[in-house]
């Protein structure tokens, strides 16, 4: 494995496959947070995303920092991200996003019992919180407004499960 590049969030290295040489990402990981305000009223967040030069409708979500566990990053990110402190975070799903070039694996949790503590956005971020109808976040979906890959499978992946039990 040689690294290419080392950056302050993520590296890319470059591995042998069947002697051939591929570059792939390397990154933490990362977390999503479908955060109940009241019974299926969720917080959505407008994010501004300068890779694809676009604010996006998103879940709240963050990149797991050193040594940090999948829970503390997505407490600390609903906070810093949203304002709200959640006094029960439950794991839901995990996922890669793109794992063609890329070894990101997002773990997704519920956030209920939540605690308005205050928005405390990095430096870069531009983001504004809107809460939402769970209803409303699928029909969003459906109207092609919601195209972050994590926050639609994080939203189907609930939508699914909650009419499994």
């Amino acid at each position: 494995m040689t690294k290419m590049f080392k950056g302050p969030r993520f590296d890319v290295e470059r591995v042998a496959v069947n002697g051939h040489e591929k570059d792939y990402v390397a990154h933490p990981g990362a977390v999503v947070i479908l955060a109940f305000v009241k019974q299926m009223e969720i917080l959505l967040i407008k994010n501004e995303r300068f890779a694809v030069e676009k604010t996006l409708w998103e879940l709240p979500a963050g990149t797991l920092e050193k040594d940090e566990k999948p829970i503390e990053t997505a407490s600390r990110e609903l906070i810093e991200e949203t304002g709200y402190k959640a006094l029960t975070l439950d794991p839901l799903l995990e996922f890669y996003t793109t794992p063609g070039f890329c070894n990101e694996k997002i773990h997704a949790f519920t956030a209920l019992d939540l605690e308005h503590v205050g928005q405390n956005l990095d430096a870069t971020e531009v983001i504004t919180v809107h809460p939402t109808s769970f209803t409303e976040a699928l029909q969003m979906i459906d109207r092609g407004e919601i195209i972050d890959g994590k926050t639609i499978t994080t939203l189907l992946y609930y939508e699914h499960k909650k009419t499994r039990l």
